[in-house]
């Protein structure tokens, strides 16, 4: 019976590097080795890691792996203690070795920092650059959004008659614009927040559940924000907090071979227009900080000091130096195949109300 081997490496979000190398016979963990620069206690419960995984299957899932972990450091009782990672975080590098998971530095990347377009094209050019990707017409790619009208973006599956308040939208001239991600609706005029795609091959999140590829896929955003002083971190699913409040969320798509992924950080709202504008709930209004007495939502500016260009370009600096990305620019090809998609989709009544 032919044996396989397997590696993965895996950052703990404000954590350690736990590493994974496996032997299999195509059915089951055969050998597997654990290592990384974590700390535990007593030493010798290290030495209870890997064999815990020697016979798992290949199928079996992180928490099924994260089980078998903890029963074998169970006997260590009080004294365990894990520093900097735990047995689902060994779970999870054990899975990206299994589907053999690649990692941001396995590619080379561009960062885009978009010009001013009409949100509509912004919504459509997810859809034409997510497609490329997945062709493999171009490398995965981040591209940061300008814009400077005013629009309301609802979620994939949301109720536009929901989210959507038609007397509000007519008062301020508000564009309505349904992208291809799930997710929840986004109050956006020009300057007043910060939004950035990511277009990647799927391999980048094999292993990881939805819940953990948050955090992994905007490590580097958690980074950026700590440049500026703010202590930022993911309430799953999809929530970014800190220690100053709700900075903003992130949504994404996945198809059968690529991964859209999607974030909106709050800079500066205006919380009267918006509420105006949304549909939102009391319960929703608790959930992002807003209160009556406040007349804006501004999170980063008022968490950073910093301006809104200042923190993109901290943003840009981050991901090139972590991942050896470089810049680049849309192209006039992306331009118009994002303006036919917008005739086509993204600009009519019928995707609009897609869920009426």
């Amino acid at each position: 019976m032919s044996h396989e081997t397997f590696h993965a490496e895996f950052k703990v979000v404000g954590g350690k590097l736990v590493v994974a190398d496996l032997t299999t016979d195509g059915r089951a963990i055969t050998d597997a080795k654990i290592s990384g620069d974590f700390f535990m206690e007593p030493e010798e419960a290290f030495f209870d890691i890997a064999p815990a995984l020697v016979g798992a299957s290949v199928a079996e899932d992180a928490p099924g792996l994260a089980s078998r972990l903890d029963a074998a450091l169970s006997r260590h009782g009080s004294e365990l203690h894990l520093h900097g990672f735990t047995t689902a975080d060994v779970a999870v590098v054990v899975r990206r070795a299994l589907t053999r998971a690649k990692d941001f530095t396995d590619y080379d990347w561009t960062v885009i920092h978009s010009p001013v377009l009409p949100t509509a094209l912004n919504v459509a050019l997810d859809e034409h650059l997510l497609n490329e990707v997945v062709e493999g017409r171009r490398g995965p790619t981040i591209r940061i959004w300008e814009w400077s009208d005013r629009a309301t973006v609802i979620g994939s599956f949301q109720s536009y008659v929901n989210e959507v308040d038609p007397e509000g939208v007519a008062k301020h001239g508000i564009d309505v614009v349904r992208r291809i991600s799930g997710g929840g609706a986004m109050f956006m005029e020009g300057g007043n927040c910060i939004t950035y795609s990511m277009y990647a091959p799927l391999e980048l999140v094999a292993g990881l559940s939805y819940v953990d590829s948050y955090p992994y896929l905007d490590g580097w955003i958690l980074e950026s924000l700590a440049a500026h002083g703010v202590d930022a971190w993911y309430k799953p699913i999809n929530d970014i907090t800190s220690t100053g409040g709700k900075i903003g969320g992130a949504a994404q798509k996945r198809t059968a071979q690529g991964l859209l992924h999607h974030v909106t950080m709050s800079y500066d709202i205006d919380a009267d227009k918006m509420t105006e504008v949304l549909r939102i709930g009391q319960a929703k209004i608790s959930d992002k900080g807003i209160s009556s007495a406040k007349k804006r939502v501004d999170p980063l500016r008022r968490q950073t000091g910093a301006s809104r260009e200042e923190i993109i370009q901290t943003m840009i600096d981050t991901f090139v130096r972590r991942y050896g990305a470089r810049t680049g620019e849309l192209s006039e090809h992306d331009l118009d195949a994002g303006r036919r998609l917008v005739e086509e989709k993204f600009g009519t009544e019928q995707w609009r109300h897609r869920v009426p």
